[in-house]
């Protein structure tokens, strides 16, 4: 064991660079698998995880406070089927008034706000909803608030928020962030803050939470709700939110996430498997002529494979430690974004994968060291010693003859030859080359389609300017994918908003404005179709409304009534397709209407209809919408001063009750956690096939120095070593990146239309053609670029070698 120990000692300290190289490579290799075994385990069933986590809420009730009492409302408790309950909990809805937003024009209205869902709550924790506190802390008296962090920042702690519409106008002071899995409110205060902001001649109403024996399906939740319904005075329970409906929205957002991310995950962990597993068989490989003296010293080959799995599981080691600190940081980032994007709790590497990773990289590291070791100890020890400096014979050197005869510099062609004296490992950095190129271009045409996206997203908001009918409106300003459910208010809100304006006149005032390009109005209502259960949201235009159309994935814009615009899972439930007629319903008449268009929009849950007052007025729906008035989209004139237009058309408005505002500009948090993610992993991959290739050009020219020491005999210049190094592998990664072009955009064709199903859409052509000839020249560049940017520093090394220290390195 002395013995042993003084190889593995004498064989680590001697090759210190290939040493601290395979250390490298390995915590890279580490740090990947973690990040994308992390990502990929974060994506299953996140939301189950939080609620387990929070012991959530499987059934939120809401009683009007008019007709029970906080007492009465607390035997619910005792209902059949109740496990356990929290509450009663004083509930309100208020609006606050919130700043203008930075970089808003001087003298801009502030911004509509929701009206917030607030519970008066002494504490986070429970037996029901243990709420998490993600930023802050929890309200220690009066004045003070927690929002939910899906409604606002971290950096919104400290911000005051005002309730100018309640008595006294009070003023509270954000203290922290906290994430109830079931979204039981959008804000809590502590209890005795609720008067406050309990509107005049009200009474707050009580919240409930339960947890059951059975409520595992829709109708176990039914019988669950009938049960508390019965427990309460009659007429009492005004409203109550299944935990089911809540799982099923955020199972459709996540579930967008997991193509993308496996995908990544896979090419990841592959990749690490390879370029461990061609590190460590390589460093023994190189060995060979030294396992061959060792077996004149008389070692078994038994103990040359200890020997050797010793020297590689050294760096491994401690690469493997360096990984598991490196991965763990850079995972907080990563999984912050896709929190973000699961509005989930906090996510973090699950404690197995910290085992499991280290683990398996030692074990491949074993593997991949003792094969080649023992394969060598078998060899006769002459043979194994005569094994020197160059491969056996004719291994590549028809290859070189040919290389020869290029019209090529002499360091260039012997270059291009290298790698097939040692085809199997050419052939596996060319691999790990590969699965970079394809990772970079898949990379690539994620990102440029996620934009598209975006863009296309965007376009449900279209305009400079927007005009609501109403003082603040109820629902996201402007946000077509998110409004209220029929535009109506929500359940428990007091509904005092202001007089409708008269649309008509709001429209004649828009015209009217030096600087109007353009303007329709859209407002939402909802609608039934024959064959589909339930109701659609139908957003219904009036004006010309084709240049703030959604973009399509199939047909055209509606140009006429008749027509209507709808979403693909509309297509789906109603099993047609772009041209066919439905049926649609109205008061005491139906009409056949025409599908003109698949418009690109996941709003309502697919069931999106987008279509002309006039389609509607035919079956005598319009003007049938109790929700807010319409909303006005208008397009300004190049070079009109914004600030001063809304000015002007703020005054206006004003007898009209009707306020303008800019458009904001909106960004989904999933596409934003999605490209921090792509920018994340792509980066990774490129370091582990560049240290892959790192790895190989050090074991090549160490194996090859008496080589390069004749060669620099012989009149070879440090720039001519430095190319002869590079081209080494530059074949290869050209090669890899003409490969890995067609494979990347094809794994790109299979992803992008996964994702998209996944939130029940199509993908428009246009945001999956994202690959042109001039990037697709660009990426088959990728594999050199990566290939020669690993080559550069043994490259540097082998020019920088003295001509005598070569001739004598053994």
């Amino acid at each position: 064991m002395s013995a042993l120990g003084k190889v593995v000692r004498a064989g680590v300290g001697r090759r210190r660079v290939q040493s601290v190289v395979m250390a490298l490579t390995t915590m890279m290799a580490v740090a990947a698998s973690l990040m994308a075994l992390g990502l990929v385990v974060s994506s299953q069933a996140p939301f189950d995880h939080e609620f387990g986590k929070q012991h959530g809420s499987q059934l939120t009730a809401r009683f009007s406070g008019a007709k029970a009492t906080a007492a009465q409302v607390a035997t619910t408790a005792q209902a059949a089927g109740v496990t356990s309950s929290a509450g009663p909990f004083a509930v309100v809805v208020a609006r606050p008034q919130m700043p203008p937003p930075a970089g808003a024009p001087q003298g801009a209205p502030s911004p509509p706000v929701t009206p917030l869902t607030i519970a008066g709550r002494p504490q986070a924790g429970g037996p029901v909803d243990r709420l998490e506190v993600t930023h802050g802390h929890w309200p220690t008296g009066p004045g003070q608030i927690v929002l939910t962090d899906g409604w606002a920042r971290a950096d919104a702690l400290g911000e005051k928020v005002t309730f100018d519409s309640l008595p006294g106008k009070p003023v509270l002071t954000v203290v922290g962030l906290a994430r109830s899995a079931t979204k039981t409110a959008d804000a809590w205060v502590a209890p005795a803050q609720i008067a406050a902001l309990t509107a005049p001649g009200s009474t707050p109403d009580q919240q409930m939470l339960y947890r059951f024996t059975k409520a595992g399906s829709s109708a176990q939740m039914a019988t669950d709700r009938s049960a508390i319904a019965a427990a309460a005075p009659a007429g009492s329970l005004t409203g109550a939110l299944s935990y089911l409906v809540v799982k099923a929205t955020a199972v459709q957002e996540s579930a967008t996430f997991v193509p993308f991310v496996t995908a990544f995950g896979v090419l990841g962990l592959a990749m690490s498997v390879l370029i461990v597993g061609m590190v460590v068989s390589g460093a023994v490989s190189t060995g060979t002529r030294r396992i061959g003296i060792l077996k004149a010293l008389g070692f078994t080959p038994g103990q040359v494979g200890r020997a050797y799995v010793g020297q590689a599981l050294v760096p491994a080691a401690v690469g493997t430690a360096l990984g598991l600190v490196v991965g763990n940081l850079a995972a907080v980032p990563l999984l912050a974004q896709a929190q973000d994007a699961y509005d989930s709790g906090t996510l973090t590497v699950a404690g197995w994968i910290d085992v499991v990773v280290p683990v398996g990289v030692l074990a491949m590291v074993v593997v991949a060291a003792l094969v080649p070791a023992l394969r060598a100890g078998r060899l006769r020890t002459v043979e194994a010693i005569a094994i020197g400096r160059t491969p056996r014979v004719g291994q590549g050197r028809a290859v070189a003859r040919l290389a020869g005869r290029l019209p090529l510099p002499r360091a260039l062609s012997l270059g291009l030859a290298s790698p097939f004296a040692r085809p199997a490992r050419s052939l596996t950095i060319g691999a790990a080359i590969l699965f970079g190129a394809v990772g970079v271009t898949f990379a690539y045409g994620l990102g440029a389609s996620l934009n598209n996206v975006q863009h296309a997203l965007n376009r449900d908001t279209p305009g400079d300017v927007t005009v609501h009918g109403t003082g603040p409106v109820v629902g996201a300003p402007g946000n077509h994918n998110a409004p209220p459910p029929g535009g109506k208010p929500p359940a428990g809100s007091s509904g005092t908003v202001r007089p409708p304006s008269n649309a008509t006149a709001v429209g004649r005032v828009i015209g009217a404005q030096p600087g109007t390009r353009g303007y329709f109005s859209s407002e939402f209502m909802d609608v039934t179709f024959a064959g589909v259960p339930g109701t659609c949201t139908a957003v219904v235009y009036q004006g010309d409304s084709a240049w703030g159309a959604y973009q399509m994935v199939a047909g055209h814009w509606f140009s006429g009534p008749g027509q209507i615009v709808v979403a693909s899972r509309f297509l789906k439930a109603t099993d047609t397709k772009v041209g066919d007629l439905v049926t649609l319903n109205g008061d005491g008449r139906s009409e056949r209407v025409r599908i003109v268009g698949e418009a690109f929009t996941t709003g309502n849950d697919g069931l999106r209809v987008l279509t002309d007052r006039a389609t509607l007025t035919a079956v005598g729906l319009a003007g049938a919408s109790d929700g807010p008035p319409a909303e006005f989209s208008v397009d300004l004139k190049s070079g009109t001063d914004q600030a001063a237009y809304l000015r002007q058309l703020n005054a206006d408005l004003a007898p009209l009750q009707a306020e303008a505002l800019l458009t904001p500009s909106w960004y989904s948090s999933t596409i934003i956690a999605m490209d921090a993610i792509i920018a994340t992993m792509t980066l990774m991959l490129i370091l582990v096939a560049g240290l892959g290739v790192l790895n190989t050009v050090v074991l090549d020219t160490r194996e090859r120095v008496h080589d390069l020491g004749v060669y620099k005999a012989l009149g070879m210049a440090p720039r001519q070593t430095v190319a002869m190094v590079i081209t080494s592998v530059a074949g290869l990664g050209l090669l890899a990146g003409i490969v890995g072009v067609p494979v990347g955009m094809a794994l790109h064709g299979v992803i992008l239309p996964a994702m998209g199903n996944a939130a029940g859409t199509r993908i428009p052509a246009v945001d999956m053609d994202v690959y042109h000839a001039s990037q697709m020249v660009l990426l088959g560049l990728g594999g050199l670029l990566i290939a020669a940017a690993g080559a550069l520093l043994p490259a540097g090394w082998a020019a920088r070698t003295r001509t005598a220290t070569a001739l004598r390195t053994e």
